[in-house]
């Protein structure tokens, strides 16, 4: 924190002044109150700061914490919210103790982009009531809402809250294009709430807020309440963990030499919402948009964010009466630009043009967001990229016949020689993964191998193989064997010997002396029985050992 406090100082009063109405908005948006909000910047941004792993991370209330905290407030009220942010910060604590952090970096792209792209429509419908100056209608599905606000409005229309919202939404939008390092987000509020309260015309406030920080109520602690909101505690543990550590990961690529620690940033998360309930906040994560202005703007260490949170506590304690004369309509435009900015249109494309599989893994997560739960999106998408995974991966494998020669000295055999060789034998090689998904087309296509004497297969590139292949393997030999096709193996390597041994696979073959170290030896092998057959030509006396 000593290196460089004057930009860290810069940093911290920029992110401070963009955080100031995104805190508000997303307070009132969660339902839990723009009080709530800033109590949540304030508390969870200092000690996510202190403790967290990463020095140029932003801590506070989310747009995507938001689509889970609302259904929460609709059931249980503010309490439940409460309730579900403590218990949320127990589980992320145990998380880091169990050293989770690494687990999170394998949630595919395809599906942090689908809830982000989802994420993104729930906060920009939940602000249609605002933008239009009515009410919020009851419901739980953002569009529905947003639908009956659209009907409730065209009853009694009226342009004014939808002008300011708009306006706060262009300006940020285009000066966000133009000067991205100004606070556009504060301007464009402060001018809304200048104009509006000059002109007389305000017809939506966020309401007062209070000067001090009161205690929780009692029913915060009822004991009745902590196994029903369980789940939903565990949802937001889940999001904050996943959230917050792919902020950090974005910081690391946007600095030089900033490494996060996953381990401690979820520690340091699980202890900033343990405490922000305690102080009437609500569950909080990394912020990836107030991260990336901190690095933007210079930040080096911790201290940025420890003065961004400063600087929320003062407007909290001295400025309260100013900032409760902000048009609800403002904000709500502050978060509809904030919506459209959180869709990276370029990552779409690129992901849609690099397949099917994961287009329709971003838009199905997005949809199940927009429908369901951000939760039910994530298990939705990472069904889906395993599906796809397995389905690639499945296509990888493959059974190859080849020419016998490849594996034989040029002196070995006589080109009339290897010409009869191959009428009797076939060699497969086995490329890739033999996993569940390929076991089958495996099977289809080595049991119609045409009417030969010796089937050899080479598994020396089998990349890894599962029970499942190592069963569709011995299924294949055995039908293969009762056909009275000699099967000879080559080439397997040591670390698939335990699947292949635990369903014992190979079992007979080792008993018979058909698996080899090389595939020259089973085709000696196989020359040998054949000539013993009296099927082939006798073999050279030396040919053993040459081959050997």
């Amino acid at each position: 924190m000593r290196r460089s406090p004057r930009r860290d100082l810069v940093s911290g009063l920029t992110v401070a002044v963009v955080a100031l109405p995104l805190a508000l908005g997303f307070g009132i948006t969660s339902g839990a109150g723009a009080r709530a909000g800033l109590v949540t910047a304030i508390v969870a941004g200092a000690l996510a700061a202190i403790f967290g792993g990463s020095n140029v991370q932003v801590s506070g209330p989310t747009g995507a914490m938001t689509v889970v905290l609302v259904p929460i407030v609709h059931s249980y009220g503010v309490d439940g919210v409460m309730t579900v942010g403590l218990m949320a910060g127990i589980i992320l604590v145990l998380l880091a103790l169990l050293r989770a952090g690494r687990a999170m970096s394998y949630v595919p792209v395809p599906v942090i982009e689908g809830f982000t792209l989802g994420i993104a429509a729930v906060i920009g419908l939940q602000q249609i009531p605002g933008a239009l100056g009515i009410k919020t209608p009851s419901g739980d599905n953002p569009a529905v809402v947003a639908a009956k606000a659209v009907g409730d409005f065209a009853k009694h229309p009226h342009g004014t809250s939808i002008a300011v919202a708009l306006a706060v939404a262009a300006l940020m939008l285009a000066g966000a294009r133009l000067r991205p390092a100004i606070p556009f987000s504060l301007l464009a509020v402060a001018a809304a709430t200048a104009a509006v309260w000059g002109l007389g015309l305000a017809t939506a406030t966020i309401g007062h807020l209070p000067s001090g920080l009161s205690a929780p109520s009692a029913s915060f602690f009822e004991a009745s309440h902590v196994s029903s909101l369980l789940p939903s505690a565990l949802a937001v543990a889940a999001l904050a963990a996943l959230e917050s550590l792919m902020s950090a990961s974005a910081a690391d690529a946007m600095s030089v030499s900033e490494r996060h620690d996953s381990d401690r940033e979820l520690f340091g998360q699980g202890l900033a919402n343990i405490a922000a309930p305690l102080f009437g906040g609500v569950a909080a994560t990394g912020a990836i948009a107030r991260t990336a202005v901190n690095v933007r703007t210079g930040a080096v260490s911790r201290l940025s964010s420890l003065i961004h949170a400063a600087v929320i506590a003062g407007i909290v304690f001295a400025a309260a009466p100013l900032v409760s004369h902000i048009p609800r309509a403002a904000l709500a435009g502050v978060l509809i630009a904030t919506a459209i900015r959180m869709v990276e249109v370029g990552s779409i494309k690129a992901l849609a043009k690099a397949g099917r599989g994961e287009a329709a893994i971003l838009f199905l997560t997005a949809a199940v967001t927009l429908a369901s739960t951000l939760v039910n999106a994530v298990i939705v998408g990472m069904i889906v990229a395993a599906v796809v995974a397995v389905t690639k991966v499945s296509k990888a494998a493959r059974l190859e016949q080849v020419p016998l020669h490849a594996d034989l000295p040029p002196a070995d055999h006589h080109a009339e020689e290897q010409a009869l060789l191959g009428e009797h034998i076939i060699a497969y090689r086995i490329d890739g993964p033999l996993l569940f998904a390929a076991a089958h087309r495996f099977l289809l296509e080595l049991t119609e191998t045409a009417d030969v004497r010796v089937v050899i297969l080479r598994m020396s590139r089998v990349s890894v193989i599962d029970s499942s292949g190592a069963r569709v393997l011995a299924d294949a030999i055995d039908k293969l064997t009762r056909r009275g096709v000699l099967v000879l193996v080559s080439g397997v390597r040591p670390e698939h010997h335990r699947p292949l041994d635990a369903l014992g696979t190979l079992d007979a073959l080792r008993e018979a002396g058909h698996v080899f170290t090389t595939t020259p030896q089973a085709i000696e092998f196989a020359h040998t029985r054949l000539s013993g057959a009296g099927i082939i030509p006798g073999q050279r006396a030396d040919r053993h050992a040459q081959v050997c």
